[in-house]
């Protein structure tokens, strides 16, 4: 039976100091860099997640060593220094879209035979952009899919591997393609030169990627603009590697402060974090909260909110929470240039609107967003899509709405398995019911 919880509304502010689990971005191309790097890495703070366990038995079943230690938040990884230890795999990715995009490059470093697949909503979602310019580097791969543009990916090493070279890329569906190039360049023996072609969406993200690459000693050049990219062949060299929190996850609790006029606390961040969905921070600033940012920490003090009109391009992981604040604003709230969520784990634009119509609350489908307009909450059941954004950004409404009832709230395991317990803890009372 799918489990049910009512979310219990809270009787004051909240007051406290919370530290997400690892970033599951960050974790995941730690996973692949580490992997692909000469010798051993070790990873701290590592998200322990449905979507990074997909990745960590996928590295498995590609013949990579990983030792893998969740009480202390640790996996160490004998990397192959660009090598792919089998010479055939078939891997289930579930609908983790950072796992099937990443390992579709590094499979194609290989000299067997790979298969990719996942659940029915994977088999949804385009990768058709990645494959062609795989493609263009003279890889052996295609979709088996009727519109050979979603999974199945399946590759042949043996008739053509990734050695590199020189391709175009479109950057308007996901930035993860052109990620997932990236981090497969330094293994490849003639390097490659990557062009983005169009708008490149979730911008951070491919700082971050660059970042990271670095960070494991790769040559990466790149114009100001990320249009043009250049990679030196040279494997990634091992180290040691912190995994800074989940911005993502942080997103709730800061909301949690801003809906409930309290002040939250999240450590392990600060203004130079690599993860882009830290300028959350910043919207809620725009909507009348208060940021303290210290070296390793940020607290958000809730204050009268006010509804505003963003461009949530760089930042959309975070829109959904966004959506739950605006609620609760004396004026509409717009979101605009986020028209890529529709290829996430459901068609975030869409929930967010349907569901908000079921708890009451008059919003509008755009185009490439949703506005909202303030409102009180009634009782509602939320549907969550399995994407485990949906029933964590709704649960917020229910901190000030009696009756908010979330429907399959285990879709969270997905990226944070412990979120009600800890919004419990941050809450300093009972926040769940469970009615299953």
């Amino acid at each position: 039976m799918t489990q049910v919880i009512d979310i219990l509304p809270m009787q004051g502010p909240i007051r406290g100091i919370v530290r997400p689990p690892g970033s599951k971005s960050i974790t995941n191309r730690a996973l692949i860099l580490a992997a692909l790097a000469d010798g051993v890495t070790t990873l701290t703070g590592i998200l322990d997640s449905h979507d990074t366990r997909v990745m960590v038995e996928s590295l498995r079943r590609l013949g990579f060593d990983l030792q893998q230690d969740i009480s202390r938040d640790r996996c160490v990884v004998s990397g192959r220094g660009g090598d792919i230890p089998a010479r055939a795999a078939e891997l289930w990715l579930e609908n983790s879209g950072t796992s099937i995009r990443f390992l579709t490059s590094l499979c194609a470093l290989g000299h067997g035979a790979f298969r990719l697949d996942g659940s029915e909503r994977m088999r949804q979602r385009p990768i058709g952009d990645l494959i062609r310019a795989l493609r263009q580097l003279g890889t052996d791969v295609h979709c088996q899919s009727e519109s050979g543009e979603c999974p199945p990916v399946v590759i042949h090493g043996a008739a053509g591997r990734l050695t590199g070279g020189t391709a175009a890329v479109p950057g308007s569906i996901s930035s993860q393609f052109l990620s997932s190039l990236l981090m497969a360049g330094p293994a490849c023996s003639r390097g490659m030169q990557l062009n983005v072609l169009g708008d490149l969406v979730s911008v951070p993200y491919v700082t971050m990627t660059v970042q990271m690459m670095r960070a494991f000693g790769a040559t990466v050049d790149c114009t100001e603009d990320l249009r043009r990219f250049s990679i030196e062949p040279r494997p990634y060299v091992s180290r040691t590697y912190e995994i800074e929190p989940d911005a993502s996850a942080a997103s709730y609790f800061f909301a949690a402060a801003a809906i409930t006029g309290g002040s939250v606390t999240v450590t392990g961040l600060s203004r130079g974090a690599l993860q882009g969905d830290a300028g959350f921070v910043d919207a809620l600033v725009q909507m009348g909260c208060i940021a303290d940012w210290q070296p390793d920490r940020v607290t958000i003090t809730g204050r009268t909110l006010q509804g505003i009109e963003l461009d949530m391009n760089a930042i959309s992981d975070t829109a959904q929470t966004l959506a739950a604040v605006a609620v609760f604003a004396s004026s509409p709230t717009t979101i605009r240039n986020v028209a890529h969520m529709r290829h996430k784990e459901t068609d975030r634009i869409s929930a967010v609107v349907a569901e908000l119509h079921r708890a009451g609350i008059q919003a509008q489908e755009l185009t490439d967003g949703f506005r909202i307009l303030p409102g009180s909450p009634g009782p509602a059941e939320i549907l969550t899509y399995d994407d485990h954004r949906m029933a964590m950004s709704f649960s917020l409404l229910g901190l000030r709405a009696p009756g908010i009832r979330i429907l399959d709230p285990g879709c969270t395991a997905k990226t944070y398995p412990n979120f009600f317990r800890d919004l419990a803890v941050l809450c300093g009372q009972p926040i769940v019911r469970d009615v299953s």
